[in-house]
């Protein structure tokens, strides 16, 4: 019994004499408390977003909610699966190999880590892709940016981060438990192999190459906006772009926090193999901050609306005496002056009057 029992830890990459060592009462509270906190998050934030879209219908809007709401299910399920699967892991004592002697937990904790850790940053940089093609091209963007074509781009991200996360699988390669016992990930101990650095340079890569990309647009999306507000008096139909550049901003500042150290972390040990010094505490560090990601995602959604950006300016300005700056794209007046345009100029009937008004002239 013993010996089957050392080999199934060596089997599964598990350390008897590790240092990295986890309170079963506070980490099954912490986790039971940051799940219920993250899935009450997500739901309320699913919410704002489900009656924003029903509100708002306009093309330049809808296939941005389309997009976050994507990304709340997504961590939405997040907390749920991987949330769930930690309670049980610790509420077991962390004895895999009692619950897992055929691995398949292992597996399916590993796949869901990789899938709802990458997921979120591939939607966040297809988003501010998306609101960089809306102020820059918008005439491109009002034809060819349908929800059609929107929830197509959903589902081949969707696709596209489980192909990732189902790449060990596809190559007979298991996902490891890792040192603290809790959680299943590619290998991060002993990197010897290429194909072991190569999954977590991968994921490393593709995490930190999208929030590159959410930077850059939405760098390109805010000076287009900026430049307009300056040369342009005219305020119809931007004030709603102002409201989801800063929520795109928000969500970049947050996943660059809350993500860098963990995919810094694994770009590391993929670079240096079984000479890097990254500790079991330093992995499980970065792994918290990253889950916090998920926890924030959806307050930006909850917090940064226009009725409460527009209250939060008439605080500040009633506290400052003075009128710091102008923001008029956070004016009511302004928001439903822009929905009437964009309504007007996109109804089929309002092209069909003005196409009848010269024929009534030349009648009278």
């Amino acid at each position: 019994m013993n010996n089957s029992r050392s080999a199934g830890l060596a089997g599964f990459g598990i350390l008897r004499n590790t240092t990295c060592h986890t309170e079963k009462k506070i980490s099954v509270f912490f986790s039971i408390i940051f799940m219920t906190v993250g899935i009450l998050s997500n739901s309320l934030a699913i919410a704002i977003l489900l009656k924003a879209y029903q509100r708002f219908r306009q093309k330049s809007k809808a296939s941005f909610l389309l997009l976050a709401s994507g990304l709340v299910v997504t961590d939405l399920f997040g907390h749920l699966i991987n949330g769930a699967i930690a309670v049980f892991v610790y509420a077991s004592d962390k004895d895999w190999i009692r619950f897992n002697q055929s691995n398949i937990l292992c597996s399916v904790f590993g796949i869901c880590m990789v899938f709802f850790g990458l997921c979120p940053l591939l939607l966040g940089s297809v988003m501010a892709v998306e609101r960089c093609i809306g102020v820059t091209k918008p005439i491109f963007h009002s034809t060819k940016m349908t929800s059609k074509h929107v929830k197509m781009m959903l589902t081949m991200v969707c696709l596209f981060a489980v192909l990732i996360a189902l790449l060990p699988i596809l190559r007979f390669r298991a996902y490891q438990i890792q040192a603290s016992r809790t959680w299943c990930f590619y290998k991060t101990e002993h990197v010897e192999d290429w194909e072991d650095r190569f999954y977590l340079l991968l994921f490393s890569c593709l995490g930190l190459l999208a929030l590159a990309i959410s930077f850059l647009c939405n760098a390109v999306t805010g000076i287009t906006l900026l430049r307009v507000k300056f040369k342009s008096q005219q305020r119809q139909g931007r004030s709603h772009h102002f409201e989801m550049i800063i929520q795109l901003l928000a969500i970049m500042c947050v996943s660059c926090i809350c993500w860098s150290p963990f995919l810094v972390t694994m770009a590391r040990i993929g670079i240096n193999k079984s000479h890097s010094k990254e500790t079991c505490e330093t992995i499980l560090f970065a792994l918290r901050m990253a889950t916090w990601n998920q926890i924030l995602d959806p307050w930006v959604y909850i917090l940064l609306r226009k009725a409460v950006l527009r209250n939060l300016y008439k605080i500040t300005r009633g506290c400052c005496g003075v009128h710091i700056v102008n923001l008029h794209m956070w004016e009511l007046s302004s928001i439903k002056n822009s929905l009437k345009v964009a309504a007007i100029s996109e109804s089929p009937v309002s092209s069909k009057q003005t196409s009848l008004q010269p024929r009534s002239s030349m009648d009278q």
